[in-house]
């Protein structure tokens, strides 16, 4: 009887949730196709941010800030990557514009929202792919922009970080813009939990199911210092990506 109705209670946070996002998905998806583009860049990355933080909301997830958010200017944020809700706890903070694999441009509804805000998409089968994006992270930067890198390439369950990629660390780098660790942690009731996390083969909406129709979901949000080249470093793209990491996984292992 306790199962069931544990369901029961589980079925009904669900489905009140998804409606609630869905309603906030198609108002996104309104506002993108009428007066968002008619907008300056800083005042659609304040909507784009304010977005962010509601849908959080609407999926019962509370988000913990902690070291120095970069507040203006342009710079690359890195973090390690566990779930779909990472892109709009980061956005919530400061508007970000992802690097994103081409694949997220074909989610149902999401890819066009995502295509919507100006996210980068990369090509991974085509050879030209970085230097397409680096000449579009270049664009974002003289903009002003944020632009946020999941250097691991996929998800993992948020208790380690993946190798890095290093390979569009060298546009920040060329910029001369500041490259800004993030470690991302997700708790449950207060306890580290990868009930969050997104991987393998997983469903959008079975990871969602997981999600939303639960309770005392929350992600610690840890800004670290910025990283710089170092002078007399052989090969500064690889250097900085390692030393990235070292800073993110210190911290998403505590």
């Amino acid at each position: 009887m306790r199962a069931w109705f544990r369901f029961i209670v589980h079925l009904l946070r669900f489905s009140l949730r998804f409606l609630l996002v869905t309603l906030w998905v198609i108002f996104g998806l309104i506002v993108l196709a009428t007066v968002f583009r008619r907008f300056e860049v800083a005042r659609r990355d304040r909507i784009n941010s304010w977005w962010s933080r509601w849908l959080l909301r609407w999926c019962g997830i509370r988000v913990y800030i902690s070291g120095r958010p970069p507040v203006d200017g342009p710079a690359l944020l890195i973090a390690n990557h566990v779930s779909w809700l990472d892109i709009y706890a980061l956005s919530s903070v400061r508007c970000t514009i992802f690097v994103g694999k081409r694949e997220l441009r074909d989610w149902p509804v999401l890819g066009w929202l995502i295509a919507g805000v100006g996210t980068v998409f990369i090509d991974r089968g085509s050879r030209r792919a970085v230097h397409y994006v680096a000449q579009a992270m270049r664009e974002r930067f003289d903009r002003g922009q944020l632009i946020g890198l999941f250097p691991e390439g996929t998800t993992s369950d948020g208790l380690d970080v993946l190798p890095f990629h290093a390979g569009l660390f060298e546009p920040a780098r060329r910029a001369g813009v500041p490259v800004q660790p993030v470690a991302l942690r997700y708790l449950h009731h207060g306890e580290r939990s990868t009930l969050p996390a997104y991987v393998g083969d997983e469903s959008l909406l079975g990871n969602a199911w997981r999600v939303l129709g639960t309770t005392g979901v929350a992600v610690q949000v840890v800004y670290l210092p910025a990283v710089v080249p170092e002078a007399g470093d052989d090969d500064h793209r690889h250097a900085m990506a390692a030393r990235v990491r070292e800073a993110i996984q210190r911290e998403v292992r505590l």
